[in-house]
């Protein structure tokens, strides 16, 4: 099977996901970091009456053509408590941050303009109509669909959900992913290693992803070169109802690589194997029944990047997410040069700075994308004291320093 391009790939994996996963209604204490089901309208204008922006006096602009100017204090206006009467002629009200606006009030004089003396308020500032009232509905209306379906929910949104009146929502529940490391070499992270074996850090690694984009990762641990071990944990994801499978390593077609003899003998249907990306290319891709299956790299810089690439994509789209397939990447200035690239797709890591260029706006700080010298795929070092993947075309002209690029910054993965 020839090499195929990373779009292409991306585009076969996300056309395999059947659909969102079901709904499920959660309290909104619980629905962080998950995604929206249905559109989210507010319950509610916010704010639901006028409000004072400002601590100070509630007035009457008409009665404050010019400073000073004393008006009769009647009342206190505070958050949550607010003044019943009508606000007449001659009359002010103490009010606070927040509190409704009393009735005929139409501005409110800030506290720092405004002398108290006893029942009285000598006001040293003339009010414009409706300064520092925020008004009815000044942020939302009742009816206005603020999050629509598909949105992911963060600290910001679920606070503004609060806002709207939602206690309960319906959420899309967290994508299963079970994760399979293979390997005899490999070893739980803690555990003794013998002589000639190596930390499973993709196991960990991987599972931080998913649960990062939404998934919740189910660990089926390491399974042995052999038809038998392999069986048994493809059976034990089968039987745990996962989305996905998420083979770590053995997919390749050396004579230890047996992971897709394992799955084709419980009736895989490959989609796909070995895409033009570096690192990364023996990626597979399939599905097992319901299941869709993704086989990564053994290598974990490659198993990191294509997790990124296309795992996180795929557990985005059993979300719901309308953007799971949007390019991740964004604009940079190459921090070193580089020669001329060969015919596969490569993710190159690279630590960011922060440099000021000027424009026909002004100065703007733009991101500089200094590759690291080694790239070795087995390096997760180089990785940890990356901030972004550098990603160059198939077949890019050598390229120098200070010329644009594209990346994809590992915050928003891991």
């Amino acid at each position: 099977m020839s090499l195929i391009p990373v779009e292409e790939a991306l585009r076969r994996t996300l056309e395999s996901v059947p659909g969102p996963v079901e709904a499920e209604r959660l309290p909104l204490a619980a629905c962080a970091g998950r995604t929206l089901a249905e559109d989210l309208a507010a319950f509610r204008d916010q704010p639901p009456f006028p409000a004072s922006a400002m601590d100070g006096y509630a007035v009457r602009s008409a009665d404050c053509p010019e400073a000073p100017a004393t008006l009769r204090v009647i009342g206190v206006s505070a958050a949550g408590r607010r003044f019943d009467g009508r606000l007449g002629p001659g009359e002010a009200v103490r009010i606070f941050t927040g509190a409704p606006m009393p009735e005929g009030a139409d501005a409110v004089v800030l506290q720092e303009d405004a002398e108290a003396e006893g029942d009285r308020v000598v006001l040293k500032e003339t009010p414009r109509p409706q300064r520092h009232v925020r008004p009815a509905g000044l942020d939302f209306r009742a009816g206005d669909v603020l999050l629509p379906a598909g949105t992911r929910l963060d600290a910001r949104r679920i606070a503004l959900a609060a806002a709207m009146g939602h206690g309960a929502i319906a959420v899309r529940r967290r994508p299963r992913v079970a994760i399979l490391a293979t390997g005899d070499e490999l070893v739980r992270a803690g555990e003794r290693a013998g002589p000639d074996q190596i930390m499973a850090s993709s196991l960990p690694g991987t599972a931080a992803i998913v649960e990062k984009a939404g998934g919740e990762a189910l660990d089926l641990g390491i399974a042995r070169d052999t038809l038998e071990s392999l069986e048994e944990r493809i059976s034990a994801a089968r039987a745990a109802r996962a989305d996905i499978l998420v083979t770590l390593g053995g997919a390749s077609v050396g004579e230890h690589d047996l992971v897709q003899k394992a799955l084709a003998g419980q009736g895989m249907d490959l989609g796909f194997w070995r895409v033009a990306l570096r690192p990364g290319k023996p990626l597979m891709h399939g599905r097992l029944g319901g299941m869709l299956l993704l086989g990564l790299p053994g290598n974990p810089v490659s198993t990191f990047v294509c997790a990124v690439l296309f795992l996180v994509p795929a557990i985005r789209a059993l979300c719901g997410d309308p953007q799971a397939g949007a390019d991740p990447t964004e604009s940079a200035i190459l921090g070193a040069d580089l020669p001329a690239n060969g015919d596969r797709q490569d993710y190159m890591r690279a630590a960011l700075a922060l440099r000021e260029i000027e424009t026909a706006a002004g100065p703007l700080a733009v991101p500089v994308a200094m590759p690291h010298a080694r790239q070795d795929s087995s390096m997760l070092g180089v990785l940890g004291r990356s901030d972004a993947l550098l990603v160059r075309p198939p077949h890019a002209p050598a390229a120098a320093a200070g010329a644009p690029c594209r990346i994809v910054r590992l915050d928003r993965f891991c």
